[in-house]
């Protein structure tokens, strides 16, 4: 995980210099960078860090299926959607970038996307893949 941590603070230090501002969430055991300069919109975890181009990380969005057309969601929160990369980032440490990228990058299709989207919108299911997720996860079914 510290070499993602590393490369999420480097970016929030970029942009505090150019007006972001830094909080320490608890809630998602990362530390906020809101009103990041945008390079897209919306927010990108790395590590225990979340670089945010908007005000404030309490807001609702879209889940990708639903971006996507492939189904009609109800919208999810933000903080719950990026604190699940931050448990994905905890689980793989530096596998996760390679293993992100590897599955399809920004995409409907991505199951950490999909993980992080059920997270969001149930509360569970953070990690990405099936077939261990009732281990890694602690439920028993």
């Amino acid at each position: 995980m510290a070499p993602n941590t590393l490369l999420g603070l480097l970016a929030g230090g970029l942009g505090l210099v150019m007006g972001a501002r830094a909080q320490w969430r608890p809630a998602e055991l990362a530390l906020v960078f809101a009103r990041m300069p945008p390079v897209a919109s919306g927010a990108l975890t790395l590590g225990n860090v979340i670089l945010h181009t908007g005000e404030h990380l309490d807001v609702a969005c879209t889940t990708y299926a639903h971006r996507a057309g492939r189904a009609v969601e109800p919208c999810v929160s933000l903080a719950d959607h990026e604190r699940a990369h931050v448990y994905q980032y905890m689980a793989l440490g530096p596998l996760f970038l390679p293993l992100y990228l590897l599955c399809g990058g920004v995409s409907v299709h991505n199951p950490f996307e999909r993980a992080a989207d059920r997270y969001a919108r149930d509360g569970a299911g953070w990690w990405p893949f099936a077939w261990a997720r009732d281990t890694i996860e602690g439920h028993e079914r």
